[in-house]
């Protein structure tokens, strides 16, 4: 999902999920993922270093991830110790991509993310990084995710910050500042992304809480994925990206 509009999309954070069709459009898988995989981008100096600070060992895990794009992350989990991987996503070329030399522990499913294609009680992790600002039933995917987990299950997420997706207006080059508009109006957000068109849902950080507490979650820590200074060579763009708030990270575990 783009944080602004077509032309300023080298400073957006690069979502998860592949929208049904969305991402099968001509060209805009390939761009999406040299974008992606910047080592520049939000998604690598802000939303990895908090997932690698709290999935760096999953030794014996059964991992889920919903949103998986390319399957990049399912090498991480394996080389980290999960014993299997499942990734779902709703687009064909994302899956073929991920499915290209994928380890046998891995597997790829092509579906929305809101199906779940595991049994209940499969996984040990379910894992989704900025994917679930695309769904507009949060309460019913995250009682889903609830139903997958074992008892000793635990789920991690990361969605574009409230702060981003309140915004009614964004920024057309770098990101220095953000103008936080109708921050308690949730509901979908419309923007231009590659090319093409994607929706996403604003929500307040409480109702994220909230959602978690329902679906039988217990929320284990809230990291705002603030900027590495150890992923920066240049101190004037490590200040820049310390300007605005652009993941929201929540880590969580079943509830009795």
């Amino acid at each position: 999902m783009s944080m602004c509009e077509h032309r300023g999309r080298g400073d957006d954070v690069t979502n998860g999920p592949a929208l049904e069709g969305t991402y099968d459009v001509d060209g805009v898988v390939d761009a999406y993922l040299r974008h992606r995989h910047d080592p520049g981008s939000p998604n690598h100096v802000m939303e990895e270093p908090t997932i690698d600070r709290w999935l760096d060992d999953l030794t014996g895990l059964r991992v889920l991830d919903l949103g998986c794009g390319d399957g990049t992350f399912a090498p991480v989990c394996l080389a980290r110790g999960a014993v299997s991987y499942v990734g779902v996503d709703a687009s064909t070329g994302m899956i073929e991509r991920a499915r290209t030399g994928a380890d046998q522990r891995a597997s790829f499913v092509r579906a929305p993310i809101e199906t779940l294609p595991v049994e209940p009680a499969s996984v040990d992790l379910v894992v989704s990084r900025l994917a679930l600002h695309y769904v507009a039933d949060l309460d019913a995917v995250l009682a889903e995710c609830r139903r997958r987990l074992g008892p000793d299950g635990r789920l991690v997420i990361t969605v574009v910050h409230p702060v981003v997706s309140s915004a009614l207006e964004v920024p057309s080059g770098p990101r220095t500042h953000q103008a936080v508009s109708a921050y308690f109006d949730e509901g979908p957000k419309h923007r231009s992304w590659f090319g093409t068109s994607v929706t996403w849902f604003h929500r307040t950080i409480e109702t994220w809480l909230r959602a978690l507490d329902t679906a039988g979650f217990s929320l284990v820590e809230l990291a705002e994925c603030a900027p590495d200074p150890d992923r920066f060579t240049d101190e004037t763009e490590l200040d820049r990206r310390r300007a605005v708030p652009v993941v929201l990270g929540l880590s969580a575990r079943v509830r009795p």
